[in-house]
């Protein structure tokens, strides 16, 4: 796949902040990996060879790889040089044009390879994510659900699509299929934690939170997810006692120190409102990321 998801928990910011503060949920590009089979788009080992490379110089130097790229269309390089446009684009921070170009690419494929077109819309969706454009992301994503239901990776990246949008039951209910498939995932309980506390049911959120805890106890950010519901609970001693405990485990100075902080200082997250706006470049569809 062309992208790898970072942990899920640089996107809490946007789940425990209050729905004013909210920021587009950022795509972080992993370590470059190879796409599982480069042949995925070429079949030819001469174009093969020329895909790989142009899909390694796309990811360290987009600037370079992108007049290749688009010199191997004019060549006939095919499906296999507009993927490497699109990647190019998308790392030179061209996030909507590469959107739309892993779209094209899906769109033309047809019917075929359905796993493949799966990867390329929620590539599409990725990027429309970076461009800050959440709700085609969300449409991007339920055309890879459409090919691939039963990869939990998916369901919570078009969730996190919703909560972008502040959409918490669709997010909830899309958490909800992503934990099905993957039962007891720390991470993503905690996200369906904060989003049934931004749809003001921290009774719900607290009994996720407290499942993640008795998973994994010292889990910073769930316990920072805790001490924001117990405020929302109006539960101040508990919610402080949760902060405390964040802070003797993160460093000092990091984003979810400065939460805790704040958490201890009395911010106390709003309620939703309407809609405002998951992380970087995306891990592109279809297994975990």
């Amino acid at each position: 796949m062309l992208f790898h998801r970072k942990t899920l928990w640089p996107l809490l910011g946007l789940l425990a902040a209050s729905p004013s503060l909210a920021q587009p949920i950022p795509v972080i590009p992993g370590p470059a990996k190879p796409l599982p089979g480069p042949p995925a788009l070429e079949v030819r080992p001469d174009h093969v060879r020329r895909y790989t490379d142009c899909m390694r110089l796309a990811r360290m130097e987009p600037l370079k790889a992108l007049p290749a790229a688009e010199k191997w269309i004019v060549e006939g390089g095919g499906l296999g040089a507009r993927h490497c446009v699109a990647l190019a684009m998308f790392q030179s921070g061209k996030h909507a044009q590469a959107a739309a170009q892993f779209e094209a690419i899906a769109r033309d494929m047809g019917q075929d390879r359905p796993g493949l077109r799966a990867e390329l819309w929620v590539q599409a969706g990725q990027a429309w994510m970076e461009a800050g454009a959440a709700e085609k992301a969300a449409t991007a994503q339920s055309r890879a659900l459409e090919l691939k239901t039963d990869d939990p990776d998916l369901w919570v990246d078009r969730g996190l699509s919703y909560a972008a949008l502040q959409s918490w039951p669709r997010a909830i209910s899309d958490f909800d299929r992503a934990i099905r498939l993957r039962q007891d995932d720390v991470e993503v309980l905690v996200l369906r934690a904060a989003a049934w506390r931004n749809a003001r049911d921290p009774g719900r959120a607290l009994v996720d939170v407290n499942r993640a805890l008795s998973i994994a106890p010292d889990h910073s950010d769930a316990l920072l997810e805790r001490g924001l519901v117990n405020l929302a609970r109006g539960s101040r001693d508990a919610a402080n006692s949760d902060f405390n405990r964040v802070l003797k485990l993160v460093p000092p100075g990091s984003p979810v120190a400065r939460r805790a902080e704040a958490g201890l200082a009395g911010a106390a997250p709003g309620a939703p409102t309407a809609p405002a706006t998951p992380a970087a470049p995306p891990p592109p569809a279809g297994g975990k990321r």
